[in-house]
């Protein structure tokens, strides 16, 4: 499948990441079709798409975008809680449902078996391995990491990472997709966490045990990392952001792999 093939698109998961990733996807002009186990979380996602921080209205009052295409981006996105609805007419899939393993493998195999099979699969997680992922499809070079960064209409890095059956033309699909929504894709070889998850996971910890140490506390860890790294977060500011439930989920795949004591969770 070439860039130009692909007209709709498929994102699992309304949650921040999820809703983020399908207003990016319809402002570009894509047909989004976002699914979620309940109407009451599509209804919230549309909600925050359309008035929220980073959301539409923000964009027209800043004079970035008309009331009108404001309205024509937000009718490009269809909700449903139903595979076979969603499914239908899909050509590419960003998966973005909270980074439990067993979960994620769940979704894409009710995919696999319910998407066309010219439908390309992507995952929008953080650290869990493509390899392990894939194995819940048939596809499997049909498949890759897709890993955005929060929040998604505004952070500018996609990490692409290719999974060990990915194949050339997945991957090209993935960076020229990537480019057309005005991000920056890096690829990077599969393994747990990637480099940005990896690498992140270590500072946060780190922090955690500089305070666990009694060496400074967290509003003062968080200012000098503002101050001399020129972050615009600090650590404890940012875990509040990630979810403490997701760092530590993180931290736990992430030492079980590799066992090296800097990922083992304070």
């Amino acid at each position: 499948m070439k860039i130009e093939d692909v007209k709709v698109i498929g994102v699992v998961g309304a949650g921040i990441m999820g809703r983020g990733i399908a207003q990016t996807c319809a402002q570009v002009g894509y047909t989004v079709h976002l699914i979620d186990v309940e109407e009451s979380l599509l209804e919230k996602a549309l909600k925050q798409i359309a008035e929220g921080p980073f959301g539409l209205a923000t964009l027209v009052e800043k004079g970035k975008l008309s009331p009108e295409r404001a309205t024509e981006i937000l009718n490009r996105i269809k909700t449903t809680t139903d595979y076979d609805e969603f499914c239908k007419e899909l050509d590419f899939v960003i998966e973005a449902v909270p980074e439990d393993v067993g979960l994620k493998k769940k979704v894409f195999k009710v995919l696999d078996e319910k998407c066309h099979k010219r439908t390309v699969f992507t995952s929008n997680t953080s650290s869990i391995m493509i390899t392990e992922l894939a194995t819940a499809v048939k596809r499997k070079d049909k498949f890759a990491g897709m890993h955005w960064f929060n929040p998604a209409p505004v952070m500018p890095l996609i990490e692409v990472v290719r999974g060990p059956l990915t194949s050339e033309d997945t991957l090209r699909l993935v960076m020229d997709l990537s480019r057309k929504l005005g991000k920056t894709p890096v690829e990077v070889k599969d393994g747990p966490g990637f480099y940005t998850t990896r690498f992140i996971t270590a500072y946060l910890f780190e922090a955690i045990r500089i305070f666990e140490d009694g060496i400074a506390d967290v509003e003062s860890i968080d200012e000098m990392t503002k101050l001399a790294f020129r972050h615009p977060m600090g650590p404890f500011e940012l875990m509040d952001l990630i979810g403490l439930d997701t760092a530590l989920h993180i931290g736990e795949y992430i030492y079980k792999l590799t066992g090296e004591p800097q990922y083992k969770p304070p």
